[in-house]
């Protein structure tokens, strides 16, 4: 179970390595779309834009269907749950890193604002 999980997470940051597919999925995230849609905008050969759309689906974060001859791709943002997952406990080491680091700034602005006695002293 666990080597599956790795597996997949593998295969979600692969398909989202690349600006290619990270700009399908966002077209996809407002409605289905066909090959040639998709391919559109990035001037490529359907050839070209089905391996994308294969590594998409590979990670699982793409539905393809074939109707006659026409292949309608879907969103299924599921699989993003995972990379989300994985990424959050990364969020909270950094958040308790940056927490740290402001508490550690307090302490040296303070210092620098204690006020100085008539002798020149700090108190």
């Amino acid at each position: 179970m666990v080597e599956h999980h790795a597996s997949q997470l593998d295969s979600i940051f692969h398909a989202l390595g690349d600006a290619t597919r990270r700009e399908m999925l966002a077209r996809l995230a407002k409605g289905e779309h066909t090959v040639s849609q998709l391919a559109e905008p990035f001037d490529m050969s359907l050839a070209a834009a089905s391996k994308h759309i294969k590594a998409l689906e590979a990670a699982g974060l793409v539905k393809r269907d074939v109707q006659g001859r026409v292949h309608v791709c879907r969103l299924n943002a599921g699989p993003l749950a995972n990379a989300h997952q994985w990424l959050a406990y990364y969020e909270i080491f950094w958040r308790n890193r940056l927490d740290a680091l402001e508490e550690l700034l307090k302490a040296e602005d303070a210092k620098k604002l204690k006020p100085k006695s008539k002798s020149g002293v700090k108190k």
